[in-house]
């Protein structure tokens, strides 16, 4: 199925099950999961829950590079099969919701793939008056990231590297330059920076751009399956779901949990079947840029 479940940290914030549940649902329906690396369930219990099921790393450059390779040599060790490195964060957005209610973990969470409570975002000294998640990245992240250090990243990994975040045809192909395995064309759930074009906008440029060197993949505002549809016209290979999974995680606490993630995988699987269909595709490799029309904007002034 080209719908995978896409990061989003701290999924015990929804369930007590979180990640866990979450990797359960995706190998029952035949689908993979990225770990999101601000996880609160750790690398090795999330593979534990997959069994052999379909997993991928998501990966933020932090100033400490040993840190930042001791999460890729687990995810290596754990049978993950790829690594998805955000390149969209070298500063957190201003979320101001975020900013309002001071957001910060519940005391009995934390990031569990870190060993210091710092790393961990469960900082016994507090965040302030800010969002403890823009604090958390001020401190952690590197906020110098540029392409070297995808060519550094390569370079101490076996596994594919694909970059998270491409919103443009000139970074695609600088991604290519640096030797990328894959591109995910996402704006972080809009979240990093207002007035960022929809994902699906430029889906088609990054794909062009590419010319079939890489896979292209694509996030963000995927609710049905038509959207599902009009990615894989346009060229991705398969789509990314975030939101969605957490509010079938969230659905109905403490019921749901992996129940709600399934129940939220299927519907899309029904969704793009019943799309596919309709549009007269008996197979994905029927799928194709002539399903997708776009009007021709006419001004009325």
């Amino acid at each position: 199925m080209p719908v995978c479940v896409g990061a989003t940290a701290m999924q015990r914030m929804a369930h007590p099950d979180g990640e866990m549940a979450t990797a359960r649902a995706t190998r029952a329906a035949g689908t993979g999961m990225m770990l999101s690396s601000w996880a609160t369930s750790t690398i090795e219990e999330v593979r534990s829950s997959a069994g052999d099921g379909l997993l991928w790393m998501q990966l933020y450059i932090y100033k400490d590079r040993d840190l930042t390779l001791s999460l890729v040599r687990r995810a290596e060790e754990a049978g993950y099969k790829a690594i998805f490195v955000t390149v969209d964060t070298p500063y957190l957005g201003k979320r101001r919701d975020d900013v309002r209610n001071r957001f910060k973990l519940p005391p009995h969470l934390k990031m569990t793939n870190f060993g210091s409570a710092e790393l961990a975002f469960s900082s016994a000294e507090g965040y302030g008056e800010d969002s403890g998640l823009a604090v958390y990245v001020a401190q952690a992240i590197d906020p110098t990231l540029c392409w070297e250090h995808i060519a550094w990243l390569k370079k101490n990994t076996l596994l594919p590297v694909v970059v998270k975040g491409v919103l443009r045809a000139e970074d695609a192909l600088e991604a290519l330059i640096h030797g990328v395995d894959g591109i995910l064309v996402s704006n972080h759930g809009a979240r990093q920076l207002d007035g960022v074009p929809a994902t699906l906008d430029v889906l088609s440029e990054v794909v062009s751009a590419v010319a079939g060197r890489c896979e292209v993949y694509l996030d963000g505002g995927v609710r049905r399956g038509t959207d599902v549809l009009k990615a894989l016209a346009l060229g991705a290979t398969a789509v990314f779901l975030g939101r969605p999974v957490l509010w079938g995680l969230a659905c109905q606490v403490p019921l749901c949990g992996e129940q709600g993630v399934s129940d939220v995988l299927e519907l899309m699987r029904d969704e793009l079947h019943l799309a596919m269909a309709l549009a007269g595709c008996c197979s994905l490799a029927e799928v194709n840029r002539s399903l997708v029309r776009r009007p021709e904007f006419t001004s009325r002034i």
